[in-house]
C-alpha cells in the first residue's frame, strides 16, 4: 500500500513540472478521440491481466502467485503514471483548461482535476484485480470497499501540497501586494513552506482522521488495556480510533501525530478480535516505540532531505546532460522545442532523483524503524513472544508468504528471527539502537555537506557564473563542429535572448536564417527583437515587419500573428495590425487576456490617429 504514496507523489511532479505550449497541435476533437482509446485499451489491457492471473490461480502455487499478483498491480500502476504523463505531455490536456476563469484563478483545483483523472485510472486497476484478490487471498470484502480503502488509504499524501498550494492561490487573489511580493523571494518561500510543512505534520493528523472516517473506539476492556499501557508508557495522545481500512478487516494498528493534541492510536477491528490480549499489547507497544523513538520527526527531516539534496544535486545533473552532445543531437535533428526537451528532462531525473531516494535512503531507515520500533517491546516487556505470534497471524490471515520483503519492511520471517535473536542475547537490542543513531548521524552530517553545495551553487557567486557561460560555451563548441548547423544558432540565439544579449541575439539569429531562411521560430524571435527591443538601438522596423510577414507565411499560431500585428503597429499601419491581432486572438487557446490586450492597443492607436 505504501506503494502507492509514491505513485502520487511522481504524478504530482509530472503534473507540476509541465508547462504548456504556446500553441496546441493536436484539435479538441482528435484529442478526445485518442483520449478514450488511450482509457480503452489501458482497461482492456488491465482487465486481460488479471484474468490470465485469475485462471492460474488452481494449478499454481499460492507463493508464485502472490509473487505475480503484486507484479501486475505494479505494472499497471505504472502503466497508469505513463498514460497521465501522456496526457499532460503528449495530448496537452492541462493547455485546455488553464485559461478557462475558474482555473485561471484557482490553479490547484485545476491540478484536482486531473489528479482525479489518474485516480480514476488507478481505481480501474483495483477494480480488476479485485476479484484476483478476492480468491487468492479468501477475502472477505465487498468490492467497492477494496477500491476506496485503497484511494483513501493513499490520497492523505497530497494534504501538504494541496494546502501549500491552495492558500498560495487566495494569497495571489487577495488585493494586497505585500503577500506576493513575499512569496515571490527565495526566503518567502522557504519559510511559506517550512510554516505549512510543520503546521500540516501537527494538526494533518484531526483531518486525516475525518478523510478515514475514523471513529473513537467504545469503552470496553481492549480500550482499557491500550489506556492502560500508553499510561505505563508515559504516552500522551487524544484518543483511540477504530480504523477501517479495508472494512476494518486487516490486521494493522497505527499512530499519527506529532503533539498529544492531533496524536490519535489507530486499530482495526480484525486486530481486536483476532488477536490475544497479550498481543494486542505488543503491537501498541509497536506504535508507542515509534512515538518515543521520534520517527514521525525523522521523517520530517527525511523529507527535507530530500528537498535539499534535489536543491544541490538536480542542478548539477541537469547541467551535465545539457553540456552532453547527446541533448544538442535531440534537439537538432528532431526539431522539438528546446523548453519541451528540457521540461521533459527535468520532470525525468527529478523523478528518478525522487525515486532512488525514497527507495534506498528513506525506504532503509523505514526498514530499520520499523525494526526499533519491534525491540521497543522490551522496554515494556520481558520477551518478544506474543510478538512473534502475532507476525505469524498477520502471515497467516494476509496470505502473503512471509519471506516477502518490501522497500519499507523486513519480511515478517526476517521480523521474528531478528527477535529471537533478541530473546536469546539482548545486546542486538542495543545494536540496533547504535546503528539507527550511528545511521542518522551519518545522513545529518551528509545533509550539512550537500546543503553547503546548494548554497554555494545557487545562491553564492557560482550560479551566475554558470548560467551566464556554461551552457554559452557548451553549444559555442558545437557550432565550432558543425558551423552549417542552424539549429545551433537558433539555440545560441534563445539564450542570448534571456540574457537579454541583443548584439549577440542579432547575429546569431541573423546567421540562422542565412543557413535556414524556413523557419518560423527565428523569424518570429528577431521580428519581435526589431520591433519591440528595450534598447532601441537595435530596433528596425522595417526588417521586423519583413520577418514577421515571412513567418506568418510559414505558421499560423498566434503568438507568430501577434509580432505580425506589433511589426504592422511600430510601423504605423494601425488597421493591418488589427486584423493581425484578431487572427491571433481568434488562434489563442492560453492567454487570451493579453491578446485582448493587445487588440485594444491597436484599436486605440486607430482611433487617436484618426483624430
Amino acid at each position: 500500500m505504501f506503494g502507492n504514496f509514491i505513485y502520487f507523489i511522481i504524478v504530482l511532479l509530472i503534473y507540476l513540472i509541465y508547462q504548456p505550449p504556446e500553441e496546441i497541435v493536436l484539435k479538441g476533437l482528435e484529442t478526445s478521440i485518442i483520449f478514450g482509446c488511450l482509457i480503452f485499451i489501458f482497461a482492456f489491457l488491465t482487465r486481460l491481466q488479471f484474468q490470465r492471473l485469475e485462471k492460474r490461480i488452481v494449478d499454481t502455487s499460492f507463493s508464485r502467485l502472490d509473487h505475480r499478483f503484486h507484479a501486475v498491480l505494479i505494472q499497471q500502476s505504472v502503466m497508469a503514471i505513463l498514460l497521465f504523463a501522456i496526457d499532460i505531455y503528449g495530448l496537452n490536456l492541462p493547455a485546455y483548461f488553464v485559461n478557462l476563469p475558474l482555473f485561471s484563478t484557482f490553479p490547484t483545483l485545476l491540478a484536482l482535476l486531473f489528479l482525479g483523472l489518474f485516480v480514476t485510472y488507478l481505481a480501474i486497476v483495483w477494480n480488476y484485480a479485485y476479484r484476483t484478490y478476492k480468491r487468492l487471498y479468501r477475502a472477505d470484502i465487498p468490492r467497492l470497499s477494496y477500491v476506496i480503502s485503497n484511494i483513501s488509504f493513499s490520497i492523505p499524501v497530497l494534504l501538504p501540497w494541496l494546502l501549500l498550494s491552495g492558500v498560495a492561490d487566495l494569497i495571489n487573489i487577495l488585493p494586497f501586494d505585500m503577500p506576493k511580493w513575499f512569496l515571490n523571494t527565495t526566503v518567502g518561500q522557504v519559510i511559506y513552506f517550512l510554516v505549512f510543512l510543520f503546521g500540516v505534520a501537527i494538526i494533518g493528523p484531526a483531518i486525516i482522521k475525518q478523510f478515514w472516517r475514523c471513529k473513537p473506539l467504545e469503552n470496553s476492556y481492549a480500550r482499557s488495556r491500550i489506556e492502560s499501557l500508553c499510561n505505563k508508557a508515559s504516552l500522551d495522545y487524544e484518543d483511540i480510533l477504530y480504523w477501517p481500512i479495508f472494512g476494518g478487516k486487516m490486521i494493522t494498528a497505527g499512530v499519527m501525530g506529532l503533539v498529544k493534541r492531533f496524536r490519535y492510536i489507530l486499530v482495526t477491528n480484525a486486530l481486536l478480535s483476532l488477536l490475544e490480549p497479550e498481543e494486542l499489547d505488543m503491537v501498541i507497544a509497536h506504535e508507542i516505540g515509534h512515538i518515543k523513538k521520534k520517527h514521525l520527526i525523522f521523517y520530517l527531516v527525511f523529507f527535507g532531505g530530500f528537498l535539499l539534496i534535489s536543491f544541490t544535486i538536480i542542478e548539477l545533473i541537469i547541467l551535465s546532460i545539457y553540456s552532453s552532445e547527446s541533448y544538442y543531437w535531440i534537439i537538432t535533428v528532431s526539431g522539438i522545442n528546446q523548453n519541451i526537451v528540457s521540461s521533459l528532462i527535468n520532470a525525468f531525473v527529478f523523478i528518478t532523483l525522487f525515486l532512488l531516494y525514497f527507495r534506498f535512503i528513506f525506504g532503509y531507515f523505514m526498514r530499520n524503524f520499523e525494526r526499533q520500533a519491534d525491540i521497543f517491546v522490551y522496554s515494556l516487556f520481558d520477551n518478544s513472544k506474543p510478538l512473534v505470534s502475532t507476525l505469524g497471524k498477520i502471515a497467516t490471515s494476509s496470505g502473503h508468504s512471509s519471506d516477502r520483503p518490501n522497500w519499507h519492511h523486513f519480511s515478517i520471517k526476517e521480523r521474528i528471527d531478528y527477535l529471537k535473536k533478541c530473546e536469546t542475547d539482548t545486546r542486538w537490542i542495543k545494536r540496533h539502537d547504535r546503528k539507527v543513531r550511528n545511521s542518522i548521524v551519518v545522513y545529518l552530517v551528509g545533509m550539512i555537506f550537500i546543503g553547503g553545495i546548494g548554497y554555494y551553487l545557487n545562491v553564492g557567486v557560482v550560479r551566475p557564473r554558470i548560467n551566464n557561460k556554461f551552457i554559452e560555451k557548451v553549444i559555442l563548441k558545437e557550432i565550432e563542429k558543425k558551423p552549417d548547423n542552424h539549429n545551433l544558432y537558433r539555440l545560441l540565439g534563445d539564450l542570448y535572448y534571456e540574457k537579454k544579449n541583443y548584439e549577440g541575439v542579432r547575429e546569431a539569429y541573423e546567421k540562422a536564417i542565412q543557413l535556414n531562411p524556413e523557419s518560423s521560430h527565428v523569424l518570429n524571435n528577431l521580428a519581435w527583437l526589431y520591433a519591440t527591443c528595450e534598447d532601441e538601438s537595435y530596433r528596425n522596423p522595417e526588417r521586423a515587419l519583413e520577418l514577421a510577414k515571412h513567418a506568418a507565411q510559414l505558421e499560423r499560431a498566434p503568438h507568430i500573428f501577434d509580432t505580425l500585428a506589433e511589426s504592422y503597429f511600430v510601423n504605423g499601419m494601425y488597421e493591418q495590425a488589427i486584423q493581425a491581432g484578431k487572427q491571433a486572438l481568434n488562434l489563442a487557446k492560453r492567454n487570451r487576456s493579453y491578446y485582448r490586450e493587445q487588440l485594444e492597443k491597436f484599436e486605440k492607436a486607430t482611433e487617436i490617429s484618426s483624430n
